[in-house]
C-alpha cells in the first residue's frame, strides 16, 4: 500500500510488471500513465474537483477508478496519493499472461500482443467494466493487482497519449522500453477547437 500512497509519477513506474487479475485473465502491466489532483494537473479528470463520475479517485488508493469515454470504451485506473488529494495511474497496456483462450474471446481476432495493448482493449479482455469502480484492488476483489518485487530493467517515459492543452507535454507516461505490447504514441488531435481537450484520467 505504501508504494500507491505516494504521488502518481512516484507510483506509475513501480507498477509497471505487476499484474492484474479479473475475468479469470491476468496481465502484465507494460504501459501506464500518471495523473495528478485537483489544481495540480489539467490533463486529470480531478483538475476541478470532485464529481459523481471521478469520485473513486478521491477514495483511499489501492483501488480502482474506472470510466465510461467516447461512448463506448472503459478505462481502468488505479487511484494513488493520500485519501482525499486525488491521483491515479492509467494502465494503458498490458501483456496476457494467464487466461488467453478466454482473452481471445473476448477480444476475436487480435494477435497476441494486442489482446490488452491499448487501455479499452484491456479492459475488454479483462472484463472490466463501470460497475467494477471502486473496486479494492489488494484484497480478494474481482479486480486483484499483484505489486512487482523484483527489478523489471529499462523504462522509458514521455508525453502522455491524447492530453491536450497544459497537460499536452508532460512526461508522465511510462514504459517497458522496447516492449511489444505497448500501445502507439499519439498526440492529441482535437476535433473541435473551440472545445476544452478531454482529459483521460
Amino acid at each position: 500500500m505504501r508504494a500507491l500512497s505516494q504521488h502518481a509519477t512516484a507510483a506509475a513506474p513501480l507498477l509497471l510488471g505487476s499484474r492484474i487479475t479479473a475475468g479469470d485473465v491476468t496481465i502484465r502491466v507494460t504501459e501506464v500513465e500518471a495523473y495528478g489532483g485537483v489544481g495540480t494537473d489539467p490533463g486529470s479528470h480531478c483538475h476541478r474537483g470532485k464529481t459523481n463520475r471521478n469520485a473513486s479517485m478521491f477514495g483511499p488508493p489501492g483501488h480502482a477508478y474506472v470510466y465510461f469515454t467516447y461512448g463506448m470504451h472503459h478505462c481502468l485506473n488505479v487511484v494513488c496519493q493520500p485519501e482525499g488529494t486525488a491521483g491515479g495511474c492509467l494502465i494503458r497496456a498490458g501483456e496476457v499472461v494467464d487466461g488467453h483462450e478466454l482473452a481471445t474471446q473476448r477480444r476475436p481476432g487480435a494477435a497476441a500482443r494486442d489482446l490488452a495493448r491499448g487501455p479499452a482493449r484491456l479492459t475488454v479482455a479483462l472484463g472490466i467494466d463501470r460497475r467494477l469502480d471502486g473496486t479494492h484492488l489488494l484484497g480478494d476483489g474481482q479486480i486483484e493487482l499483484s505489486l512487482r518485487d523484483t527489478d523489471i530493467g529499462h523504462i522509458s517515459s514521455g508525453p502522455r497519449t491524447g492530453v491536450g492543452g497544459d497537460g499536452a507535454l508532460t512526461p508522465w507516461r511510462f514504459w517497458l522500453t522496447d516492449d511489444p505490447t505497448v500501445s502507439p504514441y499519439r498526440p492529441h488531435q482535437p476535433k473541435n477547437r473551440s472545445r476544452t481537450p478531454r482529459a483521460h484520467a
